[in-house]
């Protein structure tokens, strides 16, 4: 089985989107707007604490892949491709955190 990767799910949530809301959840939460999408996301991000803060490691799991199908449908509504937040991942892997994190103040 080969591996999945988060632009497969990046993929197949475009796909999803473009069907029917009445035949996907995807494009049910995709026609229901942004403010939901995001409200959706940070319940999940909140569950996913829950999980890790409980020690409840298949709950972590679990609520880990919702909070990333979720993210992945906000930026979808954006139109910002995952291939932009590698990128700017990348680009803050070449300094140190404390660094990134004071240029961040500075610069805004």
């Amino acid at each position: 089985m080969s591996e999945f990767t988060l632009a497969d799910l990046e993929a197949r949530i475009a796909e999803r989107a473009a069907a029917a809301p009445d035949e996907s959840w995807t494009a049910r939460l995709v026609a229901k707007g942004q403010g939901k999408a995001s409200q959706k996301l940070g319940e999940e991000a909140v569950e996913t604490v829950i999980a890790a803060v409980s020690g409840d490691r298949e709950g972590l799991v679990a609520e880990s892949a919702d909070l990333l199908y979720h993210w992945l449908v906000v930026l979808h509504l954006e139109k910002v491709p995952l291939s932009e937040v590698m990128a700017e991942l990348a680009r803050r892997t070449g300094q140190s955190g404390l660094a990134e994190k004071a240029g961040r103040k500075e610069s805004g």
